[in-house]
């Protein structure tokens, strides 16, 4: 797994810059926490990682070669979990994230070991409709480790969890990193991220008038 950086990455939105001039420098293991109040850009942030907005300036590196090179390559390699869980109602627990999988009757068992790990193997086979908002945010969890992916992105994961699935969620990013994974993590509450970097973008903002800004 190579190196991702950020090299004075802006973002540009709605009208106005939400970030600018903004880098950082992640090795394999490494961890992000994203910071900021309400409205500072770290969901635009996320999304910029990922690949699904271009940065206004400013270029992503990833093991020596721009991201913007090839984007699908790029895709292939993040795993993100925006504020919206993208649960299919319709489909069993079970489906929501062996759907995603490659491998017919492996997908199923490695699905089966991702929903272990958040504690919904005894809701495998129920309708994701029935879910709680609590299981549907773990479940959406369980998909997204099954999936791998070589950078995490997630944003306020800890929504709607309770202290032990919490505690699960850090179990996980924790042998992510282990394995050489990158994390890039956003949210209110204090979830623990070892040796994690700050990106705080309150120190970021563009040097603009107030009215401009807001």
């Amino acid at each position: 797994m190579g190196q991702f950086e950020g090299r004075a990455v802006a973002c540009f939105r709605g009208g106005r810059m939400v970030f600018q001039d903004l880098s950082f420098a992640l090795a394999p293991g490494g961890a992000a926490l994203v910071l900021g109040p309400n409205g500072s850009g770290k969901s635009s942030l996320l999304r910029l990682l990922a690949g699904l907005l271009k940065p206004a300036a400013g270029n992503l590196i990833y093991d020596g070669r721009p991201v913007a090179a090839d984007p699908d390559l790029h895709h292939g390699r993040i795993a993100y979990l925006g504020h919206l869980n993208a649960i299919k109602a319709v489909l069993s627990v079970r489906e929501n994230v062996a759907t995603w999988l490659p491998g017919g009757a492996a997908a199923s068992t490695a699905a089966d070991a991702a929903l272990e790990r958040f504690g919904l193997l005894p809701l495998a086979a129920q309708p994701a409709r029935l879910l709680s908002a609590g299981q549907r945010r773990r479940l959406a969890l369980a998909r997204l480790t099954a999936r791998g992916g070589k950078i995490w992105l997630l944003d306020e994961p800890s929504v709607g969890l309770d202290r032990e699935s919490q505690r699960s969620l850090e179990a996980v990013v924790a042998r992510h990193r282990a394995a050489g994974g990158l994390v890039f993590l956003a949210s209110h509450t204090a979830i623990e991220l070892p040796d994690a970097i700050e990106l705080n973008l309150s120190d970021h903002r563009p040097d603009r008038l107030p009215e401009l800004i807001w």
